[in-house]
């Protein structure tokens, strides 16, 4: 479970979606590879960053293999989740429809993404409906 009061930077983001990409167990060398377009860092510095996600309790570090190997010990939906719940109550007093009206009134957001938005929404309805029948 993540720490509430822990979040991830924007570099320690983007070396959280290489190891959530994987699936399994990685190396740094790995790891400073797929970030290779994106970050130009010498191995200490992502090291750092590692011991910085390993000490928020992020990845955790097996080294009994010889090489480091590291390893989410959170699901990117269950980060993403925490993250956007926290967005929604301090940016738009956790309210889906200010967040939502804001971005439309900006032009961020177009009438085939509400559109979208509200077929997704009537799918969500529609399962919980036949959720409530079967009880």
């Amino acid at each position: 479970m993540i720490n509430t009061t822990k979040k991830l930077g924007e570099a320690e983001l983007e070396i959280m979606q290489v190891i959530w990409k994987k699936e399994t167990p990685v190396t740094s060398n790995y790891i400073l590879k797929e970030l290779k377009g994106q970050r130009k860092w010498q191995l200490s510095t992502l090291m750092t960053s590692l011991t910085r996600l390993s000490n928020k309790g992020f990845v955790s570090c097996d080294r009994s293999t010889g090489s480091n190997l590291y390893t989410s010990l959170i699901s990117e939906n269950e980060y993403k989740a925490k993250a956007s719940r926290h967005f929604l109550e301090k940016l738009y007093n956790n309210s889906i429809q200010n967040m939502i009206a804001a971005l439309y009134s900006d032009k961020a957001i177009k009438n085939s993404d509400v559109a979208e938005l509200r077929r997704f929404l009537d799918e969500i309805e529609a399962e919980h409906s036949g959720e409530d029948e079967q009880c």
